[in-house]
């Protein structure tokens, strides 16, 4: 017995001691793109290229101990250098104004306004997850295997995934990757935003011009949506199929974070009435791979059953089913489900999948493209399966008596709280 207790001593002792090596590899918690061939960037008139050789971030490399306590990941994907057009914003068409700094507690951003009214956005790639490090972590010195956790996303996921909702008919951002130099334009902006790369991308309220919908002038967030629905209750409709058929693509791709602050809505004009279709967002955890000792123990269906990896099969669906889904999707027939997930199948052959890889650089496709593709199919042979699925655990689910994240401030009834459609009853 003393040996088996001596045994698991050392055991613990040599699991700790690589934990602690993991952690304390890098002493940073954030940084930006490396520009390669160009040492002296701030002596480097942008102006005279078209494009740069960058790499999203090397801070994520790891030695054999990082990769086994904290995985593999997509450390690769982030270090290896790519070649990126380079955006002066006095170049793109019309007039650009910068409104605000926005982004969520990882992402910086600016949001743009065009001359023709139409907003944009520019999202970092880079992510800063310092605001989301607890005081414990910083104290304990741990606070690595949070920021160690963005390799875990993939840094150039929303490419692709633009291109697969296209083919999916799935509005999206139309998300393209540049390189942001140093600029007059940027003003005040530029010691946080210049020289960093970057998602332009368009906003999911506004001016709808961008989206080319016949009958379809504005786009409007979730907790607007919800205003609106509130006062005009049998005015606003919901595209039931098109949300179906987006949360089936969110299983797809295994983004498993879709609250409500990542969809936009836009309002089809239809006389008396509007109907609203999703406008998803934000794509950061598509493809999302969670590899290696700490962050499995970490992740689990009891702590954390949202957070999953990007396997050929979907883990624990029930994790998946978020409060946005309760709330905008409860009651909608099992019908629509199947129906929506079949019509994906077709949509989404072999040959458009692969090919919706083909937005991403050679290098990039050789580490991921191959084994993300498998996956996709996979999954897509599965997803009738997976909606029925969905479906039952939506209908088995209780209705909300919280507020939806980021409407907080509503005013609203518990009738109006529990569900869309609740409004109308």
């Amino acid at each position: 017995m003393k040996k088996l207790l001596l045994g698991l001593g050392v055991l613990g002792l040599v699991f700790l001691l690589m934990t602690y090596f993991s952690l304390s590899s890098t002493s940073k918690s954030f940084k930006t793109c490396e520009i390669l061939e160009l040492p002296d960037v701030d002596q480097i008139n942008f102006r005279d290229y078209d494009s740069v050789l960058v790499a999203a971030s090397t801070l994520y490399e790891g030695n054999a101990v990082k990769t086994i306590m904290q995985g593999e990941q997509y450390r690769k994907a982030w270090s290896t250098p790519v070649k990126v057009p380079i955006l002066f914003l006095n170049e793109m068409e019309g007039k650009v104004t910068i409104m605000e700094e926005g982004g969520g507690k990882q992402t910086h951003s600016l949001k743009l306004r065009l001359d023709n009214g139409v907003l944009m956005t520019l999202r970092s790639v880079t992510k800063d997850p310092s605001p989301l490090v607890p005081k414990v972590a910083e104290t304990l010195g741990i606070e690595n295997i949070i920021v160690d956790g963005i390799s875990a996303q993939h840094p150039y996921a929303a490419l692709v995934v633009a291109k697969l909702s296209d083919k999916a008919g799935i509005l999206n951002t139309r998300p393209k990757l540049v390189f942001v130099p140093k600029q007059e334009q940027l003003a005040e902006y530029n010691d946080k935003f210049g020289n960093r790369l970057f998602l332009l991308e368009y906003e999911t309220e506004g001016n709808a011009q961008w989206l080319e919908l016949k009958n379809v002038d504005s786009l409007i967030d979730t907790d607007n949506l919800q205003k609106l629905k509130i006062k005009n209750s049998n005015k606003v409709v919901l595209n039931s199929e098109a949300l179906v058929k987006a949360r089936l693509f969110d299983l797809l791709i295994g983004d498993w974070d879709r609250h409500a602050k990542q969809w936009g809505w836009a309002l089809e004009n239809k006389g008396d009435s509007f109907l609203a279709t999703p406008l998803p967002c934000d794509r950061d955890n598509a493809f999302f791979n969670l590899e290696g000792i700490l962050p499995t123990l970490i992740s689990n269906n009891v702590f954390l059953p949202e957070v999953q990896s990007f396997e050929n099969e979907i883990d624990f669906l029930p994790g998946l089913i978020s409060s946005f889904d309760i709330y905008f999707m409860r009651g909608i027939p099992r019908t629509t489900f199947k129906n929506e997930a079949e019509k994906l199948q077709l949509l989404l052959t072999d040959e458009v999948i692969e090919e919706s890889f083909s937005v991403w650089p050679e290098s990039i496709f050789e580490l991921d493209g191959k084994e993300l593709i498998s996956k996709i199919k996979h999954r897509r042979n599965q997803l009738v399966e997976y909606a029925g699925q969905f479906y039952d655990q939506l209908d088995k689910s209780e209705k909300l008596t919280t507020a939806l994240k980021g409407s907080e401030d509503i005013e609203m009834t518990n009738e109006e709280m529990e569900c869309f459609d609740c409004v109308d009853n």
